[in-house]
């Protein structure tokens, strides 16, 4: 079993809808290469030119995956979709990549979806035992199949995803096409981000994040709100809200922590203004003499600018990422530390300093035991952690890969004990109850702390049931 040490989200999801055919495949590249840090698993881009699908999918980097040759052998159409996967249900795969393709007595349809549905192994199980035959383990499938059976008895392929949401519980934020028409949707709880903009010359672009929406020069718009359906066609944009406000708003609340990008704004929120917010909560909250504040780049770095600023204590740069190493990287074996190769302390900014070090969480502690031990190395004096969200103590069913308590940290040992583990000379979290400065007010999920699930708990988590555990295959 893959023993997580860092959180990771589930997705990123893309369309274009364009007045007249032209280069969507360009287009979508460079907003997938903005939701980049969304998912480097897997990646996919499918073409509509005039009702004829053309895609490509495979593991890896947008860029490694997109070669400009190959950018080149798509046609011109009028609407695309793209994806960038991190999977959290599924194995990794190119059976998995996104978007999924279906043809049907309807037509046809390409989906991309980012978030994880509660119920999905129950839906499924439905489906199998109703004769369905499902060709990937990932949950999207099912919402694809749920979509095109409703399909062959509605009017209209918008109507078949209203009807699929009545069955649908947990994340989702979908990006859809069919022959003539591309479709968002949001799930009424809103767990995921979804906005949508415009480009001068009339294109629409849905995208997970603002910052793909400037990525490729169309100016936002407005968040699609939960529960809401939007319809982009040659006769424009139709919005149905039959499914809004049936659920409260529950925004999860680690897009604003760390899985968006620094210069989005998710419902009305900029995420950089949020994590600053959240340092200086930090600072209010977990107060200590020091000399230096420094972030853990990239995911630390808004929170200790934040820190600073209230503390007053001056922010420096004293670790440097390696820029071309993503989160996937390849590791040659163990002998070396992993750490070491992504990360490293300018020892000139950390000797003899009592430092103040940010970060936006802690999983099983392995990792940030090797960052204080880096500023260890480097002559810091002292080494106090601050962490930008409370401690994880519950699973998360609706995105984020963790999806047991085994390898979460706080769920064993107190806040002391931590420290103690990773080296730390104090360590300070975000109280719970402060959680609301990094969401501006907006209703969020926050379940991986409090417990308090939106949702009922699913019975069954397991990713694939198809796949054996280690403990399994050794008795």
């Amino acid at each position: 079993m893959t023993q997580t040490t860092e959180i990771h989200e589930e997705c990123g999801v893309f369309g274009v809808m364009a007045p007249e055919n032209t280069n969507v495949a360009a287009i979508t590249y460079y907003g997938l290469y903005a939701l980049q840090h969304r998912g480097q698993e897997s990646c996919g881009i499918v073409v509509n030119d005039d009702g004829v699908f053309v895609s490509h999918k495979d593991l890896g980097l947008v860029s490694e995956v997109f070669s400009e040759d190959l950018l080149s052998h798509f046609n011109a159409g009028r609407m695309a979709v793209g994806h960038v996967r991190y999977g959290t249900t599924g194995a990794t795969n190119r059976n998995n990549c996104q978007p999924i393709e279906v043809n049907h007595q309807k037509g046809k349809m390409a989906l991309a979806h980012n978030g994880n549905l509660s119920n999905a192994a129950a839906l499924r199980n439905a489906l199998e035992l109703s004769g369905a035959i499902f060709h990937t383990t990932s949950d999207t499938e099912t919402i694809a199949y749920i979509i095109t059976k409703e399909r062959l008895t509605a009017p209209s392929i918008e109507e078949a995803v209203s009807r699929a949401m009545n069955v649908l519980d947990g994340a989702y934020s979908l990006v859809l096409m069919s022959a003539q028409k591309l479709i968002c949707v949001r799930d009424p709880y809103g767990f995921r981000p979804l906005c949508y903009g415009q480009m001068l010359d009339g294109t629409y672009v849905v995208a997970s994040e603002s910052c793909a929406l400037k990525a490729v020069g169309a100016a936002m718009i407005r968040d699609v709100e939960p529960g809401e359906i939007l319809v982009f066609s040659k006769d424009g944009v139709v919005s149905r809200k039959e499914h809004c406000q049936k659920k409260q708003k529950k925004l999860c609340v680690f897009e604003y922590i760390y899985f968006a990008r620094p210069d989005s704004v998710i419902d009305g929120v900029c995420v950089h203004e949020a994590r600053v917010r959240a340092g200086k909560v930090l600072a209010k909250s977990h107060p200590v003499d020091a000399d230096l504040v420094i972030g853990v780049p990239d995911s630390g770095l808004d929170a200790a600018l934040g820190y600073s600023q209230e503390s007053g204590i001056p922010y420096g740069i004293g670790l440097i990422k390696n820029k071309y190493i993503g989160r996937t990287f390849i590791a040659p074996g163990d002998r070396l530390d992993k750490v070491k190769i992504k990360l490293s302390a300018i020892d000139e900014v950390v000797k003899g300093k009592r430092v103040v070090l940010i970060d936006d969480s802690i999983v099983r502690g392995t990792t940030s035991g090797r960052i204080v031990n880096l500023l260890r190395e480097a002559g810091a004096k002292e080494v106090h952690m601050r962490i930008s969200s409370p401690p994880f103590r519950h699973p998360c069913y609706y995105g984020t890969d963790i999806d047991s308590t085994e390898h979460l940290i706080a769920c064993h040992h107190t806040i002391d004990e931590i420290a103690k583990m990773i080296g730390a000379d104090s360590l300070g979290y975000l109280p719970t109850e402060q959680l609301s400065v990094l969401t501006g007010g907006n209703p969020y999920c926050s379940a991986c702390f409090d417990g308090v699930y939106p949702t009922p708990i699913p019975t069954d988590t397991r990713k694939n049931r198809f796949e054996k555990r280690l403990s399994e295959r050794q008795k």
